[in-house]
């Protein structure tokens, strides 16, 4: 029985930091009216043009076009297919986002986009997270797929540059999300991403495989280039685009992982071209295929190098089944520019099997770690020593020994412990030890136990722990906390009011006084408020209400809709009302 993600205590722990609340009562009416109005047009255009996938997920993920969804709500649903649905605060890391899905948890930012920006918004919002990605998820092929590309983006190094990128990304992204910014904000917020992008020097694996994400799960096309149908969620919670991407100003490409990587992307607008898989399968497929470029499969001095640029916390494994958890500072490197020697700095820890190995964590290594990789003069494999063959090298408990590397790294000291992997020798500790290369020393015993790990390669690196619940603290969340309902503002209260007379079952006397009410205070400080009048004019269509304040509200949208921000958003809404609108120029 797949288990549902219902507690922090299930997430693991080096995510848990990334866990946020949703305080469900701080949503105002109009937060609500920006979910209806774009929840009704993707309903009313999605089912004709989004994969069958999202609009039978869409049924079953139980959103519903009323209100804005509770995320205990999607856990519940999701749980039937053995996924989960947690809250985060906004943008994070990719790693975590990826690491979130590879365990099968959809993260979910529940902020909302503003009234302004409700065809599109560059900041992840719950509509985005909910209404996007969580229905097509129901499919199980598509399902797999994404859950395979958290497990393979999981392992993906950035620079240390790009982390740089991301915060730059973020802080734009909120400050144009926020409705206090100023002109000035948003421009210096551009301004610094635009430095930070112009430091990153080539492309790292994070951001190939950010690229593929965007063009296959955030904006992908599926079908053929001549009729293609959407997919991606980015597409499917943007109103705006979702209408745009099918239209011939956007160009049509074959899906292939080269050409996305190829292909960058700007979140502040729509994109100029999408690309269209033939399946889910074929997105699999090409998944899978890049995965076999990357560190954690090819291992190597590249591998270690990639570690190193990432400046962060990195696992790098030896042919013995060793992990050295660790910051990555230094690799020594032959005349052939192979690595023969590598230190961590700061804490570092040391696991087998993703466990980590007692007496080795990071409070034990807290200052670094450092060891030798290669091969023993003779071409010997030391993991691959028997009990035998480690004595004839001298190497037994309490013996003075000397091991010469072929790289010219020499170990001198007295062996006090040997750990193995199954058949294979993974660790030896020596007291009293000295470590050099030529002229350089690169562990002087006075500085304690030095504890060689054992390996002639390195298989593979990849970022974040080996054993993560042991490496990283855990963090206690917060319990669900009541907030403090606030204050509507007049233009709230109005909302609401509309809001409220639509759920009434009957349309009365009291009905009529509160929307003239609403309408006459629209009138005199709101002659812009556009969103309000569409909801009222949907109130008189569906209840058939034939007065004077029908045509003169109909009237004001269609003056409001010839300014060109507004002229599609008001022309969207009126589609869905029983009104021959085409006639009245809009």
């Amino acid at each position: 029985m797949k288990q549902l993600v219902k507690s922090t205590a299930q997430i693991p722990a080096h995510l848990r930091q990334f866990v946020s609340q949703q305080h469900y009562e701080d949503y105002t009416p109009v937060d609500h009216a920006v979910w209806r109005y774009v929840m009704r047009q993707n309903h009313h255009f999605l089912k004709d043009t989004a994969h069958p996938a999202y609009v039978e997920g869409l049924l079953a993920s139980g959103i519903d076009i009323e209100a804005i969804p509770k995320v205990s709500d999607m856990n519940e649903r999701l749980a039937k297919i053995g996924w989960g649905a947690v809250i985060i605060d906004g943008l994070i890391p990719g790693v975590a986002f990826f690491d979130f899905q590879a365990h099968g948890i959809l993260p979910i930012a529940v902020d909302i986009r503003k009234v302004e920006n409700i065809e599109y918004t560059p900041a992840p919002d719950i509509i985005h997270e909910s209404a996007g990605h969580a229905p097509i998820l129901f499919d199980a092929k598509y399902a797999s797929y994404v859950k395979r590309f958290g497990e393979i983006g999981a392992k993906a190094f950035a620079t240390k540059e790009e982390h740089e990128v991301f915060e730059a990304v973020r802080h734009l992204s909120i400050v144009m999300e926020d409705r206090d910014s100023t002109p000035e904000q948003v421009a210096e917020a551009k301004q610094m991403l635009s430095e930070k992008q112009k430091a990153v020097k080539g492309m790292s694996e994070a951001e190939q495989i950010s690229r593929i994400f965007w063009w296959t799960v955030e904006y992908g096309l599926i079908g053929t280039v001549e009729n293609p149908q959407i997919y991606g969620a980015g597409l499917l919670s943007s109103v705006g685009e979702s209408k745009h991407c099918l239209s011939e100003e956007v160009v049509k490409l074959p899906f292939s992982v080269e050409a996305c990587i190829q292909t960058s992307y700007d979140v502040t607008t729509m994109q100029p071209q999408l690309f269209v898989c033939e399946s889910f399968d074929q997105l699999i497929e090409g998944i899978e295929e890049f995965s076999r470029t990357m560190a954690f499969q090819t291992g190597g001095t590249e591998s270690l190098d990639k570690a190193l640029r990432s400046g962060s916390t990195a696992t790098f494994v030896l042919n013995s089944g060793l992990q050295i958890t660790g910051s990555i500072t230094n690799i020594h490197k032959d005349s052939n520019g192979e690595a023969i020697y590598v230190n961590t700095m700061g804490p570092t820890a040391l696991a087998i099997d993703n466990k980590e190995l007692p007496e080795h964590s990071k409070d034990v290594h807290r200052d670094g770690f450092g060891t030798p990789i290669g091969l023993l003069d003779g071409n010997i494999l030391l993991e691959e020593c028997t009990d035998e063959q480690l004595a004839a090298l001298g190497i037994v408990k309490g013996q003075l020994t000397t091991l010469s590397f072929k790289s010219g790294v020499q170990v001198t000291g007295t062996v006090s412990n040997i750990i193995r992997n199954k058949e294979k020798v993974a660790l030896i500790s020596f007291e009293s030890c000295n470590v050099v290369v030529g002229d350089t020393v690169l562990f002087a015993e006075q500085w304690g136990t030095f504890d060689m790990a054992v390996g002639s390669a390195v298989i593979s690196a990849f970022p974040g722990a080996a054993d993560t619940e042991a490496f990283f603290d855990t963090v206690e969340m917060e319990e669900d906390s009541l907030t403090t309902p606030k204050q509507l503002t007049e233009l709230e209260s109005m909302y609401q009011t509309i809001r409220d007379t639509r759920e009434k079952a009957i349309w009365d006397e009291q009905s009529i006084a509160a929307v003239q009410e609403v309408l006459q205070t629209l009138r005199s400080f709101y002659p812009k408020e556009w969103l309000l009048r569409l909801e009222i004019l949907e109130l008189f269509v569906i209840h058939h209400v034939q007065t004077s304040n029908k045509e003169q509200v109909l009237e004001e949208l269609l003056n409001l809709s010839k300014t060109k921000e507004l002229q599609r958003l008001i022309k969207n809404g009126l589609e869905l009302l029983p009104l021959r609108v085409g006639n009245h120029g809009c």
